[in-house]
């Protein structure tokens, strides 16, 4: 049998980092993504942290809720995904205390925040 024969095999593995890979800001989301959240009584911005390893994201959800008057929508440990809720600027306090803890503390590898 020749090589033109067999498909090219590709293997993918997933090697987490210690690392904060999104900081984002929805500053006016659309009202469907509250539905999809399950978050029903706010129309305040969201923001998004996601993290490796997923059990970080309990650090940042505790960091998150304590520097701002914010509320955290949602919170993955299995997939490292943090969602919250609050005023923009209590949103860009919380972010970044969490991207300054991490760096600083834990010595991650942070993003900067975007937003939208």
């Amino acid at each position: 049998m020749n090589d033109e024969e067999f498909p090219e095999r590709i293997i993918q593995e997933y090697v987490p980092g210690k690392q904060i890979t999104l900081a984002h800001i929805i500053a006016n989301p659309n009202p469907d993504l509250y539905e999809k959240l399950g978050v029903l009584n706010t129309t305040d911005p969201i923001g998004i942290i996601t993290l490796t390893p997923a059990e970080a994201t309990i650090i940042a959800g505790d960091i998150a809720i304590k520097s701002g008057d914010i509320q955290i929508a949602f919170l993955d440990r299995f997939s490292g995904s943090l969602f919250i809720v609050g005023r923009i600027d209590d949103l860009k306090t919380s972010l970044q205390t969490v991207l300054d803890y991490f760096e600083k503390r834990l010595k991650f590898s942070v993003t900067m925040i975007t937003r939208s």
